[in-house]
Formats: C-alpha cells, sequence, structure tokens
C-alpha cells in the first residue's frame, strides 16, 4: 500500500491501492472522501469520483454504528483493470453486513441499499486464517467504462 502523502507515479500495471487509517467515528467519512477524490484523480478516474465517496461514506459510517472498533482502514484499489474497490476493514468478524430494509419514517438504515444501488457490485471479506478471523474488510466496486 502507498500513502497519499508520499509523492507517487501512477501505473497502470499491477494492482495499485492506497489506504489510511481512521478513527472509527462518522466525522472520519470527511478525510475518506477526500482520499477517495485524491487517489480518483490520480489515476485519472474523476467521473467515478461522487459514487465512490458515497460508498465510502456510508462504508465508514456502518464501521462507527455497528463496530466497537477504535480505528479502521480505509482501501482505496484497483484489483483488475477494469474495477475500483472502496473498502473499510474493521477488527469485528461479526455483525457481517446485509442489506435491511427500512420503513419510510426511517432516519437511519439505509447505507447499505445505497451502496447497493451504486456500486456494481459489493461484498465483504474475512481477514485472518482459517477460524481466526481476526476482522473483515466490507467493500464495494465500480466498473472502469471505456469513456474514463
Amino acid at each position: 500500500m502507498t500513502s497519499l502523502f508520499t509523492p507517487v507515479q501512477a501505473v497502470s500495471v499491477g494492482h495499485p491501492a492506497y489506504s489510511h487509517t481512521l478513527r472509527c467515528v462518522p466525522a472520519a467519512a470527511e478525510i475518506g472522501r477526500k482520499l477517495v477524490r485524491d487517489v480518483l484523480g490520480i489515476w485519472h478516474l474523476d467521473s467515478l469520483a461522487d459514487r465512490a465517496t458515497l460508498i465510502a461514506t456510508e462504508l465508514i459510517a456502518n464501521a462507527a454504528r455497528h463496530t466497537s472498533c477504535r480505528d479502521i482502514r480505509l482501501i482505496v484499489g484497483r484489483p483488475s483493470a477494469t474495477r475500483v474497490r472502496v473498502g473499510v476493514v474493521d477488527r469485528e468478524p461479526l455483525g457481517l453486513p446485509t442489506l435491511g430494509t427500512t420503513g419510510a419514517d426511517d432516519e437511519s438504515g439505509r447505507g447499505l441499499l445505497l451502496i447497493d444501488a451504486v456500486a456494481d457490485r459489493w461484498g465483504y471479506d474475512l481477514r485472518g486464517s482459517g477460524r481466526h478471523a481476526w476482522g473483515k474488510e466490507v467493500w464495494a466496486e465500480l466498473r472502469i467504462r471505456g469513456d474514463e
């Protein structure tokens, strides 16, 4: 992983990624949005910024609301030449994300529904080995179209 605070040359080969450790509080979303916009700018994928920053905001908010973690790690990566992935890693392997239903008057609970609407796909991966998971990454991917 490369820090945004170190000058780098964007590359189109391999699987580049940027990550940053954040406090697990809703206010960390502002820093997360900046990281996402900066990374997409480096990769000349600014057209994905609105959807990707929405994803980052919701993933950070969900981690702050549904875990007791002190810190989380935001990762913005290119798992392939045609996809951008935004993920949040926390140290709680339980409480896996599921799409819920909300009523018209509910003031929260729509985070994953929003992510499901704007992302090409989303999911989670447990971190650790075998039965000894130490955390999870909840992620969403956006497809890079030919005109970007």
